[in-house]
C-alpha cells in the first residue's frame, strides 16, 4: 500500500469520526485533521512523482 493511500485511509476515519462527534468543536477538529491527511496524500502523491508540481497551463494567443 502506497503512503498517500494510507493517509486517505487516515482521513476518511477522521470523517468517520467527524460524523460521530456530539459536540461542535470536535466535529471541526476532525474535519481540520481530515483535510491535513488529504493534504499530505497529495504532497506524497507529488513527492512520488504521480502528480505534477504544478497544474498544465494552456497558453492562449492573444488577438489583436
Amino acid at each position: 500500500m502506497k503512503q498517500s493511500e494510507i493517509f486517505r485511509d487516515n482521513a476518511d476515519n477522521c470523517l468517520q469520526l467527524a460524523e460521530k462527534a456530539e459536540a461542535q468543536p470536535a466535529h471541526n477538529r476532525f474535519l481540520r485533521m481530515a483535510n491535513a491527511w488529504t493534504a499530505l496524500a497529495d504532497e506524497q502523491d507529488w513527492l512520488d512523482g504521480e502528480v505534477p508540481p504544478v497544474p498544465a497551463r494552456v497558453l492562449q494567443k492573444q488577438v489583436a
